[in-house]
């Protein structure tokens, strides 16, 4: 597997993984790429450094790597933040009461974010409301 970093027209930075090096020219050809953040499917690849092999004594120390992984999250969560608030409408600690209205009609369908209990998110996935519960994660480093 070959890993490439990705960037799309609006300068959002994810990864793709590939089974060869001809994959990605294929799959951009047929349109079958699209940025997970705003959808764009004119992505290209970014400058990329050669992953060159450790001797097996010379392996990453775990924590190293945890730690890695967590500062990557991070950044992804940030990013879906960011596209969350500048795509719906914040409507706080009101949020299962907009999400009904919306639902059964009672007020226009738009794009919402805000506060629930996770005991408030069963009731409305209960109901039939298609919602997706996200971790907040913090702007600042």
């Amino acid at each position: 597997m070959i890993r490439y970093d990705l960037t799309c027209n609006k300068e959002h930075v994810f990864e793709g993984w590939f089974p060869n090096m001809a994959a990605f020219d294929t799959q951009s050809a047929k349109g079958e790429l699209a940025c997970p953040v705003c959808g764009s499917a004119k992505v290209s690849k970014g400058i990329m450094a050669p992953n060159i092999g450790h001797k097996s004594n010379r392996k990453e120390n775990s924590a190293v790597m945890a730690a890695r992984g967590q500062l990557e999250m991070r950044k992804f969560l940030q990013q879906v933040r960011r596209h969350v608030e500048q795509n719906s409408e914040h409507v706080g600690e009101k949020f299962t009461e907009e999400a009904r209205k919306i639902h059964y009609g009672e007020t226009d369908e738009r794009n919402i974010h805000g506060d629930a209990t996770p005991a408030q998110v069963t009731a409305l996935r209960e109901e039939g409301i298609e919602i997706a519960a996200l971790p907040w994660a913090d702007l600042e480093n």
